[in-house]
């Protein structure tokens, strides 16, 4: 059975994407076997769930396919959870610092989610939203 997963995310430069990562919170794990000149594991979230930043040759060799143009098309969108409206407040700002692109700032909706979203330096999109439980409507 399956006991672990973890994202597989091709990136241009990888120690510029580490930066990126670190920079807006993510944990880089520099003990994990999965560390190499080609690869990166950095941890999202108290359940750690493993992103492992490829460097595009050794993504393409491992997938044998092409990888998405991330200018002309959106190949998946990465969504986390934060604790507050202050913390993606904070996010934003780190991302916007870090060179991403906050292509939706932050912002409430459907009256209990207040959210961003952005790309990474390599044009991944991820959505960072704060949910208020108390808030839906049953």
């Amino acid at each position: 059975m399956t006991k672990e997963l973890w994202i597989n995310l091709p990136v241009k430069g990888l120690n510029e994407a580490i930066d990126f990562f670190t920079t807006i919170g993510f944990a880089f794990n520099k003990n994990s076997p999965g560390v190499s000149p080609l690869t990166a594991p950095i941890q999202v979230g108290s359940k750690a769930i493993t992103v492992m930043l490829f460097q595009e040759e050794a993504f393409k060799a491992t997938c044998r396919n092409e990888i998405s143009d991330t200018a002309t098309g959106t190949e998946v969108l990465f969504s986390f959870n934060l604790a507050s409206q202050a913390e993606v407040d904070e996010l934003a700002a780190k991302i916007t610092n870090a060179g991403g692109n906050l292509f939706a700032p932050p912002a409430e909706f459907q009256g209990w989610m207040y959210g961003c979203a952005f790309a990474d330096l390599d044009g991944h999109r991820w959505n960072a939203l704060y949910m208020d439980m108390s808030k839906i409507k049953a």
